[in-house]
């Protein structure tokens, strides 16, 4: 039995320079649906064509080419995260909350790899 229980979605989060002209392009050229830009956080978020998975983009000055990291939803991140840490599993940092959106965290695979977990505190799951 897994240490975790995910639910049945995941974002791919990546990073890019620009949201707003990066979920345009997503759109057009994917024909991706733009969910939201949450400007305070640096935020976009698009429903791809594939049920539960979504692409986060998060603005950075100088994203790092190549870069994805998937984000597992879960439905109470204290306990998912309290059952990896206990099991070994290293997290970067301390569990970021947004208010009313959601709670992250980032955590590292055996080889090092980034993974988020993620709560979703909007109330719409």
């Amino acid at each position: 039995m897994p240490l975790v229980s995910l639910d049945n979605t995941i974002t791919l989060a990546i990073s890019v320079r620009d949201r707003h002209a990066s979920a345009a392009w997503y759109k057009d050229k994917l024909g991706f649906e733009l969910l939201y830009h949450m400007d305070n956080a640096g935020w976009s978020e698009l429903r791809t064509k594939t049920e539960g998975v979504t692409l986060g983009l998060g603005e950075q000055a100088e994203p790092a080419p190549g870069n994805s990291v998937p984000v597992f939803g879960v439905a109470d991140i204290a306990v998912a995260r309290g059952a990896l840490e206990a099991d070994g599993v290293r997290f970067d940092g301390e569990t970021e909350t947004i208010e009313g959106m959601v709670s992250t965290a980032t955590f590292y695979d055996l080889d090092g790899n980034a993974l988020m977990l993620a709560q979703d505190l909007s109330g719409a799951s």
